[in-house]
């Protein structure tokens, strides 16, 4: 098993759960497949056990670590010649700027954190030059990136995946594959960008828009979910079903909306009426918390004390001894 050394302690603060089962380690880097003269990233790489293999197969790697006590291990480590080492908060990276992703030929792959997953795939993908990606994320995560319409998985993330890549899962990883072992399964996935245009990329943030607003009211009907950004007519018009909801439309319809969207409405247009759209929640809750009476306080009753038992027990304590030498 591939044991991390013994003052090596996994820091919750990271989200760190190190990997130690061979046969996992030597599926998921047959799963990457590194050739020699790849341009691999590898997010996190903890106490190398991805690391090492890969790296003898590849013989070069640049790899991102927040951890600065992995990061100097990792630096002086005899047998983890041509790494490349980045001492930095993953999420703040240009990956844009590293060796490859100009030729679109950057391989990135990790164990991520779980309690970052979500922002540093979104952080990914808008990068052009990255090839594939191979994660290691929650078996929840995996499953709601790979869902299909109608889904209780498929969600905001799903779309949003699934419009940047194409998304397999590869193979499923239980707790006891790591050190410490989480409290969920894992899986590992692997997204295969799908070289959007110039035009499709700058569709992205209206598909963001769009999908956070079904979402985050999927238990309503689309004509009410998406009410703040479309009349029903609009809706009628892209043959959607006003009584259907967020998790039934395919990403073919998110894509038609967002690109509807556009056309009427600019970015800065749309943070402005989502600033006024708060301005007008808040003033509401103001009016209403001054048009109702202060709610009034009950009064605590006041229980009896009960006697302290060990006070009557013991009132020879309170006896002056000098009183008796007093008397002889």
């Amino acid at each position: 098993m591939a044991i991390p050394p013994p003052f090596m302690k996994a820091r919750k603060r990271f989200g760190q759960n190190f990997l130690v089962n061979d046969h996992i380690i030597n599926s998921i880097v047959d799963a990457i497949n590194p050739q020699e003269g790849d341009y691999l990233v590898e997010i996190g790489p903890g106490h190398a056990a991805l690391t090492r293999p890969v790296l003898e197969r590849a013989k070069a790697l640049t790899a991102v670590e927040l951890d600065r006590d992995l990061a100097e291990w990792l630096r002086h480590d005899p047998f983890l010649k041509g790494l490349t080492l980045i001492e930095a908060d993953a999420l703040k990276v240009d990956f844009g700027t590293l060796p490859g992703a100009a030729e679109g030929k950057l391989r990135v792959f990790g164990n991520l954190p779980y309690n970052i997953t979500s922002p540093l795939l979104f952080h990914l993908l808008q990068f052009e030059g990255i090839k594939d990606l191979h994660f290691m994320l929650q078996k929840e995560v995996v499953e709601r990136l790979a869902a299909g319409p109608g889904s209780k998985d498929y969600g905001r993330l799903t779309v949003m995946a699934q419009y940047h890549a194409q998304v397999i899962p590869v193979l499923t990883v239980p707790p006891t594959a790591f050190v410490p072992p989480p409290k969920v399964m894992s899986a590992v996935v692997r997204l295969k960008p799908k070289g959007l245009s110039p035009e499709e990329r700058a569709l992205a943030p209206y598909l963001n828009k769009i999908t956070t607003t079904a979402f985050s009211a999927r238990r309503k009907a689309v004509r009410n979910a998406l009410a703040p950004l479309f009349e029903a007519e609009e809706l009628t018009a892209l043959n959607i079903d006003l009584d259907s909801r967020a998790e039934m439309l395919p990403l073919e319809t998110y894509v038609a909306l967002a690109q509807a969207l556009k056309a009427k409405r600019s970015l800065e247009q749309l943070k402005d009426d989502e600033e006024q759209l708060q301005q007008q929640k808040l003033e509401r809750r103001r009016a209403k918390s001054q048009a109702e009476p202060p709610a009034e306080v009950p009064e605590k009753k006041v229980r009896a004390k009960k006697p302290d038992k060990r006070k009557e027990h013991h009132k020879f304590d309170d006896f002056d001894y000098n009183d008796i030498n007093a008397d002889l």
